[in-house]
């Protein structure tokens, strides 16, 4: 199966925007494929204004979020994996989704359910008294 995860920024992005509020991006900012201005960085982490209005070209694509904004009045291209993603929410009320860390190598198909009937043998039961 596709990561879910994707899917969720996308609708929440939407949900956002069509309550006339601002959508704020939190990233982890030491993954070492984000590309934001450094000198915003705290503590590992950045929060990124995602208004239409002050943004241009957004992709909220399966794998990467990239669009252009300014930063200081300097023209600057934002490049986030979809795995640095911690949260997103509107500024106003801070509502929206926080995520789970995740391993860059996470894979759905590894995830083990039991077997519905794992042996075709009769169960066993015992008295207790």
């Amino acid at each position: 199966m596709t990561p879910l995860k994707p899917y969720l920024i996308r609708s929440i992005y939407e949900w956002i925007i069509d309550n006339d509020t601002t959508p704020h991006l939190l990233v982890d900012a030491e993954n070492t494929t984000v590309q934001v201005p450094k000198e915003f960085v705290e503590n590992g982490r950045i929060v990124l204004n995602m208004r239409p209005a002050a943004i241009q070209g957004l992709v909220l694509g399966d794998q990467i979020i990239e669009f252009n904004t300014r930063f200081s009045g300097k023209h600057v291209h934002i490049n986030v994996p979809v795995v640095a993603v911690l949260a997103l929410y509107a500024k106003e009320n801070g509502r929206g989704m926080v995520f789970d860390a995740e391993d860059e190598d996470y894979n759905d198909s590894e995830t083990e359910f039991p077997e519905e009937n794992p042996s075709k043998s009769k169960p066993q039961l015992r008295i207790v008294k």
